[in-house]
Formats: C-alpha cells, sequence, structure tokens
C-alpha cells in the first residue's frame, strides 16, 4: 500500500447526488491503492425543499448510511484506512447547525467537511442572478457566509472548497481573485489558521481552467500566512473520479512549499507525507 495516497472527500449514492454505490466507491478506492479514504456523505439541512428546483435534494437516511459505513469500515480494517465522514452544508439559520450538531452528537462520524454551498436556503447552482448584479456583491455575500461558517455551532475539521460559488457566479472572469478581494480572503485565511482547521484542496473545479478549489494564488497566500494544514480531497460522486488530478496536485502543492497533507480522524490530525 502506498501510505501517501489520500482522498478525503467522496459522495456515493447515499447523497443526493452520488452516481456510485458506497461499496463500489470503497472497492475501487482500494484497487487504487488510496490509503485514506474519506466518505462525506451530504448532510444538508434548511434547505426549502418545496421549492421545484430543490427537489432533487433529498434528505440523507442517516441510519441507513452510517450503519452501512460502519460495517464496511470493519471490512477493510488492516487493508485500508476508512474514514467515516460527513459534509455538512452550513446554513446561517441556527436551526439547521443545530440539527447538523444532533447528527453528530448522534452519529460521530470520524471528521466532518464544512461547506458553504449556497445562501437563504437555495443552493448556488440555482441562484438566478439580476442582469445589474456586480462581482462585489456576489463574492461579498459569499465570503461572509464563508466567515459565519467557521464559527458553526457543531464541530468541523475541514473547511471544504473554498471558492465553490465561483462554478456559478455569471461572469467570464469567474477567478476569486486575491487582487480584487484580497482582504475578505486573508480574513478567513487568518481565520481558518487561528481555529486550527484544515482548508480542504478540491479537485473539482466545475469545468474552470485552475486546478483547484481554492486555486494555486490562495493557497500560496495561506502558506504565506502560515497556514500547513491542507486535505486533498477529489469530491468524486462515482468510481472514476477518485483521486482526480491528485499527482498534479501534489506536484502544485510542492511547489507551494507544502510537505504534507493532514489527515482528521477521531480528532486526531495525521500528517501524511506528499
Amino acid at each position: 500500500m502506498n501510505k501517501f495516497l489520500t482522498d478525503m472527500h467522496t459522495h456515493s449514492t447515499y447523497s443526493f447526488d452520488g452516481e456510485s454505490d458506497l461499496k463500489d466507491m470503497l472497492a475501487t478506492a482500494y484497487e487504487k491503492n488510496i490509503a485514506f479514504y474519506g466518505i462525506s456523505e451530504h448532510f444538508e439541512y434548511g434547505y426549502d425543499l418545496s421549492l421545484p428546483e430543490l427537489a432533487s435534494l433529498k434528505p440523507i437516511d442517516e441510519e441507513e448510511y452510517f450503519h452501512a459505513a460502519r460495517h464496511l469500515q470493519e471490512d477493510y480494517q488492516g487493508c485500508m484506512n476508512v474514514c467515516v465522514g460527513a459534509e455538512f452544508g452550513y446554513n446561517d439559520e441556527e436551526e439547521a447547525q443545530k440539527r447538523c450538531l444532533e447528527t453528530y452528537e448522534k452519529y460521530r462520524p470520524d471528521y466532518v467537511i464544512n461547506s458553504v454551498h449556497g445562501v437563504d436556503k437555495t443552493d448556488f447552482a440555482f441562484i438566478t442572478y439580476p442582469p445589474t448584479v456586480t462581482r462585489a456583491e456576489v463574492y461579498d455575500r459569499y465570503f461572509k457566509a464563508v466567515r459565519n461558517s467557521l464559527n458553526a455551532l457543531y464541530p468541523y475539521d475541514i473547511v471544504g472548497h473554498f471558492g465553490y460559488i465561483c462554478r456559478y457566479v455569471p461572469f467570464e472572469d469567474k477567478k476569486m481573485s486575491l487582487e480584487l478581494f484580497g482582504e475578505q480572503i486573508d480574513d478567513i485565511l487568518k481565520k481558518i489558521i487561528e481555529k486550527d482547521k484544515i482548508l480542504e484542496v478540491n479537485a473539482a473545479t466545475g469545468g474552470m481552467p485552475q486546478q483547484t478549489l481554492p486555486d494555486a494564488d490562495i493557497l500560496r497566500r495561506y502558506y504565506q500566512l502560515g497556514g500547513r494544514k491542507i486535505s486533498y480531497g477529489s469530491d468524486a460522486h462515482l468510481t472514476g473520479r477518485i483521486g482526480q488530478k491528485r499527482e498534479e496536485t501534489v506536484a502544485m502543492l510542492k511547489e507551494i512549499g507544502f510537505t504534507y497533507v493532514t489527515v482528521p480522524f477521531r480528532g486526531e490530525h495525521i500528517k501524511v507525507e506528499i
């Protein structure tokens, strides 16, 4: 087993948008010699599911997921480190955060990814912007949501795909530029470091030219500010994308100065050399 291979952000059909069965995802990860494999199914609370465009965001069957994942974790013991986790979609509403906390306390996932997928009970993928909207208006709102998410009521380990909104903004240039938004980005990165959280390097960029979310410029700035804890995630929703772009991503991280990724597991932060 190559101990250096990790992938801590993946989804199966237990998530509303997953395409491959969890057993198949794990079997593929094992075939690819993944040493630390993280299952991070979607837990989204607070969306208005009565809206037609959000009807597909069906809630996860928590009991079934954790029961199945824990059994598979036992099956792979000694062969592959399976981390049974959750991706909590952050919502500003206190009740939604308390719902995440209840899930955490009941099922005790091995780790949690904290992600901002939308605002005002709607995923960014379904937001329609007026033609007069400005970059500052769109991104400032996103930065505020991400900044608020860092103080979520539930425990979490990883700050997921910072820059997710870039996939859906109505601008030709979608880049979350340090030149334009350096103050807001710095504020978020400094808070991640202060809270001793892990910044995710997510390989699913939705067809954008940049290699990861966040991009190399922001990762370089994070490193300059003293940030060292990063986590690689393919964000795979089917078997064929497990470990996607990992070699290129590692090369980029090494060029910046990173020497390891951090794997969270039951409160421990494990350094894995890259």
